[in-house]
């Protein structure tokens, strides 16, 4: 006997079962409705999202790419729909062939390489090699660099490169040996190479130019005097080269740039008294328009002469904190700096004042004025521009730019008062008479020579104890051994060495820039323990290290021992 059963989806089904042997009615499954869908037929499967529903009993599978998905709002959506994370959406293909999917860079990325065998920028991976090339084997990926570009030029992008990619080679090139001969062959240059280039450069047009006014001077110098200028300047330059040598007798522990002395000797000489004439006269020209008439010779002597010439003379050492800060670094710099403006002030102002003396007395004048000027009181301007070095270099050990450069206010205070009280003692003194007058100025130039003479002594040893001092931190670290520090600390270690390392060829010269390279490491250790410079300050000192540890490594292979 035959069986036909009929089911249906809807709730009206019916069952067809044999007659006398009755079934128990089939369980019907709940009603389920597609929330995505609202009028689709009661108990249709729902499938999971993303997925295709089976086909139903008589129906074809269907062929092709799924349909698009069907997004419900929000509200629309189940609960459990509202908080599950959903897969980003993909862009369906269209008719037709397909086209490559670029990727459009983000800010970050680096730019991937152009052409084909980059799946990214699209391109065949595989393509024909080139005539006269052997297949292209497997190779890692290239790193990628992001180079700069530059300014007034027009924007490449990304997109551009895509259109205008290029072919690959069958080989690519990772390292070649030259360049790594050309690094290898390149010399370490110092954190301040380009600083120190500019301040080279500035420092030979102020020179220069420094020099063009001497000429000048000399000029009128010629007009005014004739021959005589000859004999004026032989006898000024007497008092100026004994300073002179005084000064780099103290300066030779840790020798300053000789461009920078000669800038000092010369600004002294000729911008600071042009600067001072060209105040002066300005001065009376105004007071004769305000109408009150020429200045008292007392007051020009105590008051605006110790203002105006300090003030022009000093200003130099402003220029050097701010420029080279590296090269003022204690009060023995500033008595140098200091002392070099002054004696090329006092060598001008000789020059002017014997050639008037010769002028209105003959012989006799220009004698009396070069025994008063040239050799009792030679130091005068020497030791007033020194007091505003000695508080600038006092400062630059310990304190920053702007404070030291607020330190040359007092020293530049003392300096004007003992002009005043010199010039004012001299005018009070010449109403007494020529011989109480006479007798006052070889006291008070004994008591300033004797003070500045005694002040750079003791300076210049306190250097060398400084040096000392700031090498043994680098021999408790390592970078040197005691026994060097005992060497290159000391004025005997110096002498035995140099004197050793002249014993053969080209030893000497190393031994000067291991003593040279030892002064600047002193002076850097302590600007770092003071706090000064910062990251900059540890880039100096390492390279400083290494440039005495090369001059050390060079000295022991040229007297033929083994580098330890």
């Amino acid at each position: 006997m035959s069986e036909h059963s009929g089911t249906g989806n809807g709730p009206d089904s019916q069952q067809n079962v044999r007659p006398g042997n009755p079934l128990p009615p089939r369980a019907q499954p709940p009603r389920v409705v597609d929330p995505r869908n609202p009028n689709a037929q009661a108990n249709q499967v729902v499938p999971p999202q993303g997925q295709v529903p089976p086909p139903q009993r008589g129906q074809v599978p269907p062929q092709g790419p799924p349909p698009p998905q069907q997004v419900l709002p929000p509200q629309q959506r189940p609960n459990h729909e509202r908080f599950r994370p959903r897969p980003p959406q993909q862009q369906q293909p269209g008719p037709g062939p397909r086209q490559p999917q670029h990727r459009i860079p983000q800010p970050g990325m680096n730019p991937q390489p152009q052409g084909p065998g980059n799946p990214h920028l699209g391109g065949p991976m595989n393509q024909p090699p080139m005539q006269g090339q052997a297949p292209m084997q497997n190779q890692p990926p290239m790193p990628q660099r992001v180079y700069a570009q530059p300014r007034f030029a027009p924007t490449v992008t990304q997109e551009m490169r895509v259109r205008a990619h290029m072919q690959a080679p069958q080989q690519r090139v990772s390292e070649t040996p030259w360049t790594g001969a050309v690094r290898q062959s390149q010399t370490e240059e110092s954190p301040e190479s380009t600083a120190n280039t500019m301040r080279l450069i500035f420092a030979i047009l102020a020179v220069a130019v420094l020099t063009c006014g001497l000429l000048l001077l000399a000029l009128f110098g010629g007009l005014s005097f004739g021959l005589r200028l000859f004999a004026l300047v032989a006898l000024a330059a007497i008092p100026l080269v004994g300073i002179v040598a005084y000064v780099l007798w103290l300066d030779r522990w840790r020798p300053q740039p000789k461009l920078i002395l000669g800038l000092c000797l010369l600004w002294g000489g000729v911008a600071a008294v042009i600067l001072t004439l060209f105040v002066s006269l300005a001065s009376q020209i105004a007071l004769y328009f305000a109408g009150v008439g020429a200045m008292p010779s007392a007051v020009g002597a105590v008051i605006q002469a110790p203002v105006v010439e300090e003030t022009t003379k000093t200003a130099l050492l402003v220029v050097i904190v701010l420029a080279a800060r590296r090269h003022f670094e204690g009060p023995l710099d500033g008595l140098v700096y200091g002392s070099l403006i002054g004696a090329g002030f006092a060598f001008t102002e000789n020059v002017l004042y014997l050639g008037s003396a010769w002028e209105q007395g003959e012989g006799w004048g220009l004698l009396q004025s070069f025994i008063l000027r040239c050799l009792c009181s030679p130091l005068l301007h020497t030791a007033f521009c020194t007091c505003a070095g000695l508080t600038i270099g006092l400062a630059s050990r310990k304190w920053s730019w702007w404070a030291t450069l607020l330190m040359w206010l007092p020293g530049l205070v003392v300096g004007m008062l003992l002009h005043a009280i010199w010039n004012g003692s001299m005018k009070g003194l010449s109403e007494f008479g020529a011989l109480p007058q006479t007798i006052g100025l070889i006291v008070l130039s004994f008591i300033l020579t004797t003070c500045w003479v005694v002040l750079g002594i003791n300076l210049r040893r306190s250097e060398r104890l400084h040096t000392l001092n700031m090498l043994g931190d680098y021999a408790n670290t390592g970078w040197l051994s005691h026994a060097e520090v005992d060497m290159l600390g000391t004025w005997k270690g110096r002498k035995f060495g140099k004197r050793w390392a002249d014993s053969f060829p080209g030893g000497k010269e190393e031994m000067r820039t291991m003593i040279r390279k030892s002064g600047e490491l002193a002076t850097t250790r302590m600007r770092l323990l003071a706090g000064l410079g910062g990251q900059q300050e540890r880039a100096v000192e390492s390279f400083q290290l290494k440039q005495f540890s090369a001059a050390r490594d060079r000295l022991l292979a040229a007297s033929g021992r083994a580098v330890r």
